[in-house]
């Protein structure tokens, strides 16, 4: 049996990416999924792909930013499917520019989108999960959370602080059953690098110890793992999945 069967899963920047493989493979292991994103024809199409694969699923458009749109699609899980047993903190944009050029708008953008939008959906979902004693927020930061990278100041501290957030939010929440954990991606084969080119992937590459950009199924089966009670032991934790490229 799946290990996830008769749970319940909200993914935010499920559209498209990592999001939309998170929500397919959560729903694959049998979790009813809410998918949630800005777009609603690429919404549709994720949960129209999960559906064909005989999965259940729902679209709700939302800004995670805005605390009341925040709001709103947990209380729209819980009057669609009656629970939240899972929260996935996906949704992020970038905004690069070199610090002394960054305007104010592009660092505020990011950490209102990244972060703040993570902490409205956790402190959404915190009251129906400790009202059930359970529950599994899994926060999607970076690898440059960790390390850094220049020209990206913004999207780095917004990762960064996703993983002290995840560290708080653990030991607040730990005892009524509630684990937190972080995953750190490095360089994943989506849209955003399929961009790069053949010798920036090649030269980027040759600093990953397993030569290769991981998958967004790589990124999923952690997910999945973290969704499920093969975890529920774990909490408070970062976990790097960069093909050894950090260490």
């Amino acid at each position: 049996m799946p290990t996830l069967t008769g749970r319940t899963a909200l993914v935010t920047g499920a559209s498209r990416g990592i999001g939309r493989g998170l929500a397919q493979a959560l729903a694959a292991e049998g979790a009813a999924v809410l998918c949630v994103a800005t777009n609603e024809a690429l919404l549709k199409e994720a949960v129209g792909g999960i559906e064909a694969g005989g999965g259940k699923a729902a679209w709700a458009v939302a800004d995670v930013s805005k605390s009341a749109e925040a709001d709103a699609v947990v209380e729209r899980i819980l009057k669609d499917f009656g629970r939240l047993d899972i929260l996935v903190n996906n949704a992020g944009i970038t905004r690069d520019n070199l610090l002394m050029r960054m305007k104010d708008e592009e660092f505020d953008r990011v950490l209102e989108v990244n972060l703040k939008g993570a902490f409205n959906l956790i402190r959404a979902a915190a009251r129906p999960m400790m009202k059930a004693r359970g529950g599994k927020i899994i926060n999607i930061a970076s690898v440059v959370g960790l390390v850094g990278n220049p020209g990206q100041a913004n999207y780095s501290a917004s990762k960064g602080g996703m993983i002290a957030m995840t560290k708080s939010v653990a030991k607040e929440l730990g005892s009524r059953g509630i684990t937190a954990n972080c995953v750190c991606p490095g360089f994943i084969d989506t849209e955003m690098t399929q961009k790069l080119t053949d010798d920036q992937k090649k030269a980027l590459s040759q600093n990953i110890a397993l030569g290769r950009f991981g998958t967004v199924q790589d990124v999923a089966a952690v997910v999945t793992f973290l969704a499920g009670p093969g975890s529920d032991y774990m909490t408070g934790q970062e976990i790097v999945v960069d093909g050894g490229m950090v260490m």
